[in-house]
């Protein structure tokens, strides 16, 4: 019952050998940009008014910002299609920064975006359930919070079951907010077109008043603060780069275009809201937001057939940008999985964030953003002041270490690439207008919270130090291992041992050639001598994000595992054993595994089969939370099934300090 209904909502298993399957899954640029892209541009419901408001009276500095927004969104695209096309495999900001920066500015950058990510997505959903709540009664409020968690729970849910299949579940909305704003904005402009000329004479004016009451210093303040606290509108560029493992081939190119789509659209969605505010004389009224008052404003006497359309249309363009908020929420679940998977294939983060789940989905990535977007809206009572305060501040940050690590690129290899002046001047530009908003921004907003995510950011990053330097040790434990084990000398025997039938089997669960397999056939053999007639050794495949590239990386992975059982196989020949091996690629270990046993115990009726476990000196919660314990949960499985698991241990032991 529980697995029917958990196939009802996520979905039936992918066939992971189906030679079709990556490019089912991969996103093309269009749907890219509906599941990337609408975090800017959903942005455009706070962004520009905050931005606007700052100014205070002096309205008329919103043309400069107009044009430095636009201008900022096309200069952070460009210079992100150069990560793309450098880093075709994804991991954006985080690879970027480990790759020419080092480990350090790395780990950082992946910290500072898996916090934003979440960020992303509790701002996100606070932000659509209170644009949906502002049309109904005050009595709702109280249900406002459970909402937000609800909201959060579907969209799990929806992105259990792929990111193709929440990005086409959601894209009417994303065309609903696309529809409704290209033609309130195109509206707003066009109809003031008359008055256009004497925009700029206006704006001159006005920025001579307010050199003349703020002087020219105060001026640029002004200015940098509207631009800074604006900022969060640029927020969502770098996902593309951190996905492009989803994207359909050839991925550079699909990544530029959806890049190129995300630019144009959030340049002339951010861009034109603040250049319609202006033209219409837009002013804060208290109860709604700059954008309600302004599509009340154009729409203002729209009639059809008699019937005031206007009023509607506003209604309707108002729940869109509601709804947009939560596909917005679509680029933490796809972009912060991803970053996840990346950084623990590095092993800053458990392992386990980079398995893929049945429907091929990192599913742990998906499930830990929604528990800690949850985790957050709980916090702040769904906020949305508190949360744009906490917001944004991270992603400068990684989009500061990035390009700062492109500018490295550029410089040490300008003796070999073509038009690198223009590149290294991209990407110099990008370092230098995000590293202001970043500055600017943590002043303005430490006092204001932000300090809540610079201490959750730190924290994060420190954690990641801790499991990286636990992996590193056991690594080091292993190493010695494979030094003393991986290449024992053994006789040449001129017969190959042949299969006994009825013989006792050992059936030897086994990862790569190594010495942690080697070490508990070795015991065995010690534990069991001159017992066992036959040896299977059976391996599974494991396909994880790194792995699941396409059917070549498939078909390499199987080889490379084909190729560790037939050293396993040879070896225990050596020792006198009759070997063969049994394995198979899937995304759960433990499922694998349990068929493969259940399978050899038919055909050898008197198997046993024998599991390594690492064994630490002193057990702490970091070891049983990076360790999966694979052996204890195949026992768990083949001991109801009647067949006989032993585990053989393998200690670590814990490290001597030297005072």
């Amino acid at each position: 019952m529980l697995e029917r209904l958990r196939g009802l909502i996520i979905g039936g298993r992918k066939n992971l050998f189906d030679p079709r399957i990556h490019h089912q899954l991969a996103l093309i640029a269009f749907f890219a940009w509906v599941g990337l892209g609408s975090d800017g541009l959903s942005s455009s419901a706070y962004g520009p008014e905050e931005a606007f408001l700052t100014l205070g009276h002096h309205t008329h500095l919103a043309l400069y910002l107009t044009v430095a927004m636009v201008l900022t969104v096309f200069l952070i695209s460009a210079s992100y299609s150069q990560i793309i096309e450098l880093f075709p495999s994804g991991g954006g900001g985080y690879l970027v920064a480990t790759k020419l920066l080092g480990n350090g500015p790395g780990v950082i950058s992946g910290g500072a975006l898996v916090v934003d990510y979440i960020l992303t997505i509790g701002i996100s959903v606070a932000s659509g359930v209170d644009s949906i709540f502002s049309f109904l009664p005050l009595t709702f409020q109280a249900y406002k919070l459970p909402a937000e968690l609800a909201v959060v729970l579907g969209l799990t849910a929806l992105n259990l079951r792929g990111v193709k299949e929440s990005v086409t579940v959601l894209l009417p909305i994303f065309l609903a907010f696309m529809v409704t704003h290209i033609t309130l904005i195109a509206t707003g402009i066009l109809t003031h077109l008359d008055g256009a000329s004497h925009l700029v004479a206006d704006t001159l004016a006005d920025t001579r008043n307010a050199t003349a009451e703020l002087g020219l210093l105060g001026v640029f303040a002004l200015f940098l603060k509207a631009f800074s606290l604006g900022g969060g509108t640029f927020t969502g560029i770098e996902a593309v780069s951190n996905s492009t493992g989803m994207l359909r081939e050839p991925r550079v190119e699909t990544g530029k275009k959806t890049m190129a789509y995300m630019a144009i659209s959030l340049a002339f969605t951010a861009g034109g809201i603040l250049l319609c505010y202006l033209l219409n004389g837009v002013h804060h009224e208290p109860g709604r937001t700059l954008n309600a008052t302004l599509w009340s404003i154009i729409t203002q006497g729209w009639t059809v057939n008699g019937w005031p359309v206007g009023e509607w249309i506003v209604v309707g363009t108002l729940l869109a940008t509601g709804a947009l908020l939560f596909v917005a929420a679509q680029t933490g679940f796809i972009a912060g999985p991803a970053t996840l998977a990346a950084m623990a294939v590095d092993q800053w983060v458990p392992k386990r964030f980079a398995h893929l789940s049945e429907r091929l989905v990192t599913q742990n990535g998906v499930v830990t953003m929604g528990l800690a977007a949850a985790a957050t809206l709980i916090y702040t009572g769904g906020s949305v002041k508190i949360l744009v305060v906490m917001y944004s501040i991270n992603v400068f940050l990684t989009f500061t270490l990035s390009q700062l690590g492109m500018v490295r690129h550029w410089w040490l290899t300008r003796a070999t690439q073509e038009h690198w002046r223009r590149r290294i001047v991209i990407a110099s530009l990008g370092t230098a207008v995000t590293a202001g908003i970043l500055v600017t921004t943590v002043v303005f907003k430490f006092m204001q919270g932000g300090w809540i995510t610079l201490i959750v950011t730190g924290g994060f990053v420190a954690l990641c130090v801790v499991v990286r330097r636990h992996y590193t040790r056991v690594r080091t434990v292993l190493k010695s291992l494979d030094d003393v084990l991986a290449d024992l000398p053994m006789p040449e025997r001129e017969l190959t041992p042949e299969l006994a039938p009825d013989g006792p089997t050992a059936i030897v669960l086994v990862e790569s050639y190594a010495g942690l397999g080697i070490h508990t056939l070795l015991t065995v053999q010690r534990m069991f001598p001159r017992h066992f007639k036959n040896m299977v050794f059976v391996s599974v495949g494991l396909v994880d994000s790194g792995q699941f590239k396409g059917v070549e990386s498939v078909e390499a992975l199987e080889t490379q595992v084909r190729g560790h059982l037939e050293k396993y196989v040879e070896l225990a020949q050596k020792m006198g054993y009759y070997a063969e091996y049994r394995f198979t690629l899937g995304t759960d270990l433990i499922d694998e595994l349990d068929h493969i046993c259940l399978d050899l115990q038919k055909e050898f009726r008197r198997s046993m089969v024998f599991a390594g476990q690492l064994v630490f000196q002193r057990e702490t919660v970091l070891t049983r939370a990076l360790h999966h314990e694979t052996a204890f949960s195949i026992q768990r499985r083949l001991q109801f099934a009647g067949i006989q698991v032993i585990i053989l241990p393998i200690r670590v032991w814990e490290q001597q300090r030297t005072a």
